[in-house]
């Protein structure tokens, strides 16, 4: 794989986009103490540090985590003082250079009242953490055969200019249809409908999925880390807004 050189400089928003998005588009999902920012637990399992070289985006996450607590962070692979590092994971971020965006007729909105067939299929299948309240963070398709659940995808972080399309998943008994793909088109169309562009993660040990997108028009943009932390308490941050 090759890493794109489009929007690549190293301030670009796609840098850190669960902030852009938290202090953007999803404001309303997020609770924030100066430079750290989570969503709300039943949303999202994410937090995100305004610069993670900064101590008082570390102040303002153990404000958010509180003693012990813990944080899903990317970029990280060091923590501050009173904190550790609990496991890390290696993942790419695509982008939409090439896609073809169009509408699927089997494809079906999804909402609250799916959320339990929703929670299942994701259980089934493992596409990432999926929360009650994710449904409400955008679009999300599926796809039905005899009235079930078969398969999933829609919208997750939205950093100003970006939507991410995430928990792309299908039912095992009903791979080798392009299922995902068309969802992944339909998905796509709806974020470029509002003049937005596409980009999605996945685990950098997922080579099946990574020859998938770039088959059909993502081009790997970069690499990354995302950490677990924990807060010590070992040593006490004074948070500074």
């Amino acid at each position: 794989m090759s890493v794109t050189s489009i929007d690549a400089s190293s301030s670009h928003i796609l840098d850190n986009p669960a902030w852009a998005a938290l202090t953007g588009p999803h404001a309303h999902f997020a609770e924030r103490v100066g430079h750290a920012a989570r969503y709300h637990q039943d949303v999202a399992p994410f937090h995100a540090l305004c610069d993670e070289d900064d101590p008082r985006a570390w102040a303002g996450l153990a404000a958010l985590v509180g003693p012990g607590g813990t944080a899903a962070v990317r970029g990280v692979t060091e923590a501050a003082v009173g904190w550790e590092v609990v496991r890390t994971g290696h993942g790419v971020q695509l982008v939409d250079t090439a896609l073809r965006a169009e509408p699927d007729p089997e494809a079906v909105r999804l909402g609250p009242g799916d959320v339990p067939e929703i929670l299942d299929l994701v259980a089934r299948t493992e596409p990432g953490p999926y929360l009650p309240r994710t449904v409400e963070l955008g679009t999300y398709l599926g796809v039905r055969h005899q009235g079930r659940l078969i398969a999933l995808a829609g919208e997750r972080l939205h950093p100003p200019g970006w939507t991410e399309i995430s928990a792309v998943c299908t039912d095992p008994d009903h791979r080798g249809r392009g299922l995902a793909t068309r969802l992944v088109r339909a998905v796509a169309a709806g974020i470029r409908e509002r003049g937005e562009r596409p980009f999605l993660h996945a685990a950098a040990t997922n080579a099946n999925a990574i020859r998938l997108y770039e088959s059909i028009g993502f081009t790997l943009r970069r690499r990354t880390v995302f950490s677990l932390v924990r807060h010590t308490g070992a040593a006490a941050l004074e948070e500074t807004a």
